[in-house]
């Protein structure tokens, strides 16, 4: 099981595949940097899009811009759309966002003829984080896409985060619907939508997890406080997935650990028909290279 995301690098690196990253938009220092990185470690074979100028300008000196496949689009609008093109026509396996608005980004993404998502897919994000204060990782949805998701939506999140998180080993992973209460209540929304959530759980309509909510997150991740709240779950205080009701609550969770948590994550789009990579222009460079190594573990099998 990968309980650490150098973990997850290790295992890409030791796959002896490379995975090919169109990148739109490349000319970001520690998109650049992440991406050599993996390069450099055998693991992916890089096409950056965009200005080239701008590219090879943040190049480190040792390395030879001729030796690297760059497509000069100036244009950040055309750049995100000829790199999902590649993506679509199986030109390149995994699409990464530079350094572009994320509006545009799936924009093109989303384009009903030329993107990524199937029809009537839910498109969604998932991450896997490492703080420093969890004993293992711990994903989390959805930080970035769905705003207020509905009850099937939910299921959908749910279903994509047990899918990453059997990834990386978890064969039945714990999934923990957040809020800021244990108790059911019709002035809460979500705790209704969570009793459903269970329900379906317990007659296997959502499979290959333990399901239980609402819990806060004391309750989610830490036994004491269960024993302290005299709470059963079947959880035991030990989530693999946490389930938010909304993206504020989510983004704000995942933001907060990132900032004063010393946290790490690795993140995707999910639903789309091949990896999608989508991560704020602030993140780190190891952030950024650790969503590249979770691409190439979700790619195998697309």
């Amino acid at each position: 099981m990968i309980t650490k995301l150098t973990e997850l690098a290790e295992k890409a690196i030791n796959s002896g595949k490379k995975t090919r990253i169109a990148v739109a938009v490349a000319e970001d220092n520690n998109t650049i940097n992440a991406i050599l990185k993996a390069t450099n470690n055998g693991f992916v074979s890089p096409i950056l899009i965009g200005n080239k100028d701008k590219i090879t300008a943040l190049l480190p000196a040792d390395i030879d811009s001729n030796k690297l496949q760059i497509m000069n689009i100036t244009d950040p609008a055309m750049a995100v759309k000829e790199a999902v093109r590649m993506v679509r026509n199986n030109e390149a396996d995994v699409l990464m966002k530079g350094l572009v608005g994320t509006e545009t980004f799936l924009k093109a993404v989303l384009d009903k003829e030329k993107g990524l998502l199937p029809p009537k897919a839910v498109m969604s994000y998932t991450c896997a984080l490492e703080i420093p204060k969890y004993h293992k990782l711990l994903f989390v949805s959805d930080t970035a896409v769905l705003i207020n998701p509905d009850l099937n939506q939910k299921i959908t999140m749910i279903n994509y985060s047990v899918a990453m998180a059997r990834k990386f080993g978890i064969e039945k992973p714990k999934v923990a619907l957040i809020s800021a209460t244990e108790k059911v209540s019709p002035s809460m929304p979500e705790t209704l939508e969570y009793s459903l959530l269970c329900k379906m759980a317990e007659r296997g309509q959502i499979k290959n997890c333990l399901v239980d909510g609402p819990l806060d997150i004391f309750l989610a991740c830490d036994p004491t406080s269960l024993s302290i709240k005299g709470i059963q779950s079947s959880l035991e205080g030990d989530a693999d997935i946490l389930i938010f009701p909304n993206l504020e609550s989510a983004n704000s969770f995942y933001k907060g650990l990132m900032l004063f948590g010393e946290g790490e994550l690795a993140g995707l789009i999910c639903g789309t028909t091949k990896p999608v990579i989508v991560m704020s222009r602030s993140e780190s460079e190891n952030s950024k290279y650790y969503c590249i190594a979770l691409s190439c573990l979700m790619a195998e099998g697309k």
